[in-house]
């Protein structure tokens, strides 16, 4: 949340997090729990096909980017 609000967006935990559950649900992240001062932290990084899922939606993105552009 902190580095999307560095970039202009103000969004709530009752955004992010079901957005992370979902994407961990699909496959796209993958979670792993550490404790960290006696309290859960999750982790989330991305799997294989979240990864290529990124770059499609990279160039999708780049894409659309170039059409607004002309």
């Amino acid at each position: 949340m902190e580095e999307l609000k560095r970039h202009g967006y103000q969004v709530s935990p009752g955004l992010i997090y079901p957005t992370l559950h979902s994407l961990e649900k699909y496959g796209y992240l993958k979670r792993e729990n550490r404790v960290t001062g006696g309290k859960v932290r999750k982790y989330y990084a991305p799997t294989q096909r979240g990864l290529e899922m990124l770059e499609e939606a990279k160039r999708k993105i780049k894409e659309l980017v170039e059409e607004v552009m002309r």
